[in-house]
C-alpha cells in the first residue's frame, strides 16, 4: 500500500504515517526503486490501534513500548494490564490537580463577586 492509501484508510494524515514510522509505531516501510514507501496492509490496523491507545491516555512512548511487547509475542491481558493501570493512575492524578485548580478559581471568582478581587489587589500592589 502507498502511504496516502494507508493514511486515508487509517484516518490520519500522511505526515502522521511518516511520524509514526520515525517513532517506531510502524516498522520501516519497504521502498520502491523510485523511493516511494510501500506499507504492509497491517499498517492501517496498527495505526488505528496506536491511535486508540493514545485516546485512552497512553503517551506515544507508551504506545511504542506496548506495541514492542505485542510484537515480541506472549503479551496477555495479565502481562500488560499494568500499562493501563499506569494510565488510569495518571488520569486520576490529573483529575485531582484539575479539581484543585477549579476550587481555587471558584474561590477567586467568589472573592471577585464580593469585591475582593485578588487580581486588582495584586496589580495595585
Amino acid at each position: 500500500m502507498k502511504i496516502g492509501q494507508v493514511a486515508g484508510e487509517a484516518g490520519v494524515s500522511v505526515d502522521t504515517v511518516r511520524f509514526y514510522e520515525r517513532r517506531g509505531v510502524l516498522p520501516a516501510a519497504e521502498r520502491r526503486p523510485s523511493g516511494y514507501r510501500i506499507f504492509d496492509p497491517t499498517a492501517v490496523e496498527r495505526i488505528r490501534f496506536a491511535k486508540g491507545l493514545q485516546e485512552l491516555g497512553f503517551t506515544l512512548d507508551e504506545v511504542v513500548d506496548a506495541l514492542a511487547a505485542h510484537d515480541a509475542g506472549g503479551a496477555t491481558c495479565e502481562s500488560e494490564r499494568w500499562r493501563l493501570e499506569a494510565v488510569v493512575d495518571r488520569i486520576e492524578a490529573k483529575m485531582a490537580e484539575l479539581a484543585e485548580a477549579r476550587r481555587a478559581a471558584v474561590k477567586s471568582l467568589e472573592d471577585c463577586r464580593t469585591g475582593h478581587c485578588r487580581f486588582v489587589q495584586a496589580w495595585r500592589g
